[in-house]
């Protein structure tokens, strides 16, 4: 007998044919089959429609849609409009999913019942060097990314959309994402502010993120850009931790100016530090290539988190030119 379908699985996706063929191939091999999957394609112009339809010959539930471009958080809330389960789940395009995923996540629901829910991500080892160094920098403690690796020293748990999920009513009562840099962190807070549990499940699935540290960087600067937005949302939202990043560039480029002009033994904290990313990386992925790239990627993450934070506090706090973009992301009702 067929088991009740509890999760609706909803995946935008803008030109990612590849990662989606191994997204829904890894879907294909879960060991429970108690959740849909529907595919929002976002107006890319390499749509998967043809591999979504591979899958669902293959026996997989998935429904694929195809709408004008008009970002991630508007395609997620056209996904859920459509879906039928209890709860919506969230993963990336570039994620790949451990087969017992699913049978995880039905006894953690049924167990500890949480209205919201996210657990971490990994590094599978099929991944580059490059992945697997990205992935140590994002999981570490001693780049303030231990939360998004499942450990809540630093702040309390905050979902990401590569691994989240919450329940209907949620949406019902709070709406959907807004479309804006850091949707995922918006949404928890809001999730949280109308007084809903919201709950770490140690359940990871494997996340490619970057494939190169030119888009690392990128892509740590618009999260950097994107935690002051939050400020303006939720001000009382910016915690120490979220200042950290600045701190190191500010902290580097002390150091830095103090080694020219002083002496260069200004320079034995920044050597220290990365010689303990480096150290740690080994402990972590014994591979001694992987732990000499997670040095660099340590400093893309921090330096280029920093820079966007540095750039946007400056601009839209001390000088006040972000207040209308603030007033206008808080108007959009995430529908």
């Amino acid at each position: 007998m067929k088991s009740p379908m509890l999760f609706s699985v909803i995946v935008p996706v803008y030109n990612r044919v590849d990662e989606v063929r191994e997204l829904l191939d890894s879907l294909e091999c879960q060991s429970v089959r108690n959740f849909e999957v529907l595919i929002v394609e976002d107006g890319s112009s390499v749509p998967c429609e043809d591999v979504v339809h591979q899958s669902a010959e293959n026996g997989l539930d998935v429904r694929y849609f195809y709408k004008e471009n008009e970002g991630r958080s508007i395609a997620r809330n056209f996904g859920m409009d459509r879906a039928r389960g209890d709860y919506f789940v969230f993963f990336d395009s570039d994620c790949v999913i451990p087969p017992d995923y699913f049978e995880k996540l039905q006894k953690l629901v049924r167990n500890n019942p949480s209205d919201c829910f996210g657990g971490p991500d990994a590094a599978h080892d099929s991944f580059s060097d490059t992945q697997k160094a990205i992935n140590y920098s994002m999981t570490s403690f001693l780049t303030t990314g231990g939360i998004r690796g499942g450990r809540v020293n630093l702040e309390k748990f905050v979902p990401r959309t590569f691994n989240m999920g919450f329940s209907r009513h949620v949406y019902d009562r709070v709406g959907g994402f807004r479309e804006m840099f850091s949707e995922d962190i918006d949404m928890s807070t809001r999730i949280k502010n109308a007084g809903f549990s919201i709950s770490l499940y140690r359940n990871p699935v494997w996340h490619k993120r970057r494939v190169d540290f030119r888009k690392f960087f990128r892509q740590v600067y618009v999260f950097g850009k994107s935690r002051v937005t939050l400020k303006l949302l939720y001000p009382g939202s910016l915690k120490l931790v979220h200042l950290l990043p600045a701190v190191f560039v500010l902290g580097v480029l002390f150091m830095i100016l103090m080694a020219i002009f002083v002496s260069p033994w200004w320079l034995a904290p920044l050597a220290l530090y990365l010689i303990a990313v480096f150290a740690g990386a080994l402990i972590s992925v014994r591979n001694i290539k992987i732990a000499a790239m997670s040095v660099p990627a340590a400093v893309i993450q921090l330096g280029g988190y920093g820079l966007g934070f540095l750039k946007d506090y400056t601009l839209k706090i001390i000088l006040g030119r972000g207040r209308d973009e603030a007033e206008e992301i808080a108007l959009r009702k995430g529908r």
